[in-house]
């Protein structure tokens, strides 16, 4: 047997081997270290075949404890849905008023409705319900047929103009260039436009008092205040869909537009259509 080789600098034992001049020093692992070591890896054994672990062609093993976390996932999912069926149940019988009436069903009522109005509303009234040209915002108090809970459920159910909904929201403005006359609709637009504080030729809008009480306040009244029987706006504030200057007045009301909302109701349901009522109800413009 050959005697230990003593490293001089050192003074522990090498194991004998050497590489360009360099000792490999015999210093073995502590005690504990490789105890600690060795319970991990009986715990690593252990645990596979405690638990799924090992892959196999079409699955994995299955381990002596059953255990699945897609399992516990799954149950979950179903305890999650049972808490919301009853509040789905609830809204269901429930009108929107009296959803409203409920705190616990409000804020259910609130957070469903957002979720749907992020996948179906937002395409046309953007993702804060702001609205856009030709779209009307919804977090402000001008609602052509109400802004109650009732009235917007209505809205949201029967849609705008929606042709295959016999109940739909209608109001059907006449293009006027078959009505009147170049210099009448230039009047009648300056009187229009100076109603809301816009900019606008006086004696132009003089004249145009005289045709918009001929022609106009069947609709809007005499105040010009609007009708929400008819759907007609008010246009004495400065919200519009399509502009409030002389010249975006003169265009409405020479070829008036008309927009189109689909009927939610037969699309989404009865229950999704509430909680976007209470939802809309409560961006702060419903009444």
């Amino acid at each position: 047997m050959s005697e230990k080789q003593i490293d001089e600098v050192s003074g522990v034992a090498t194991t004998g081997h050497e590489w360009d001049g360099i000792k490999e020093l015999n210093n073995p692992l502590p005690r504990w270290w490789l105890w600690t070591f060795y319970a991990t890896v009986v715990w690593a054994l252990a645990y596979t075949i405690a638990y799924p672990a090992w892959p196999m062609l079409r699955t994995a093993t299955s381990g002596l404890l059953g255990y699945s976390s897609r399992a516990d996932i799954k149950a979950e999912l179903a305890a999650a849905e049972a808490a919301k069926g009853d509040y789905v149940a609830a809204i269901q019988s429930t009108d929107v008023a009296g959803i409203i009436a409920d705190p616990a069903l409000r804020e259910f009522a609130i957070a469903a409705g957002g979720a749907a109005f992020k996948v179906n509303c937002v395409q046309c009234h953007g993702s804060g319900a702001e609205g856009a040209k030709g779209y009307p915002n919804l977090n402000d108090d001008e609602w052509l047929w109400g802004g109650s809970p009732e009235q917007i459920y209505t809205t949201i159910t029967h849609g705008v103009r929606f042709s295959g909904d016999d109940d739909t929201r209608t109001s059907e403005m006449p293009a006027f260039a078959d009505v009147l006359d170049p210099s009448q609709i230039a009047e009648v637009s300056a009187y229009v436009a100076g109603l809301s504080g816009g900019e606008a030729d006086a004696k132009l809008a003089e004249a145009g008092r005289t045709v918009f009480a001929e022609n106009c306040v069947a609709c809007h009244g005499d105040d010009a205040k609007g009708n929400r029987e008819l759907g007609a706006p008010d246009l004495t504030d400065a919200i519009s869909l399509y502009g409030s200057d002389a010249a975006s007045v003169t265009r409405q009301v020479r070829a008036p537009r008309h927009g189109v909302m689909p009927a939610w109701g037969s699309r989404l349901g009865d229950i999704t259509v509430k909680e976007l009522a209470v939802y809309v109800h409560s961006l702060g413009g419903g009444e």
